[in-house]
């Protein structure tokens, strides 16, 4: 299973990476926003952790580019330290399959959220 992570903080990359590869699980990262959505028109993610706080192009706006241009895209997972109710709701609706927020979940309990997400497949 191939999880692509979106974060500009080499310390979460790497992190959660280790984590997700203990998990059996391959990684790959994006460093901002524009990348990571050239990712994921690239294709082959099952699944996409996104940070929301990003450069050249945030979590919102990789989600909103998706939506409007009907990009085929993996379950997406936003990441953040981002945690106002308004921001969870607006990541949500902007088509996220669940909005963790980094402070309260281990990378432990991200990787069991990430194989709920997929199916526990791997």
């Amino acid at each position: 299973m191939k999880v692509l992570i979106i974060d500009d903080d080499p310390f979460i990359v790497e992190m959660y990476g280790l984590k997700l590869k203990e998990a059996g699980y391959d990684v790959q990262a994006a460093p901002d926003g524009k990348h990571g959505l050239e990712e994921i028109r690239r294709g082959g993610w099952d699944v996409v952790l996104l940070d929301v706080v990003l450069p050249m192009m945030d979590g919102f706006e990789v989600l909103e580019t998706i939506q409007r241009e009907k990009i085929t895209h993996p379950p997406i997972i936003l990441l953040t330290n981002l945690g106002q109710k308004e921001d969870i709701d607006r990541g949500l609706a902007l088509g996220a399959v669940d909005y963790l927020i980094k402070a309260h979940f281990t990378p432990t309990e991200v990787v069991d959220k990430i194989a709920a997400v997929v199916g526990g497949k791997q």
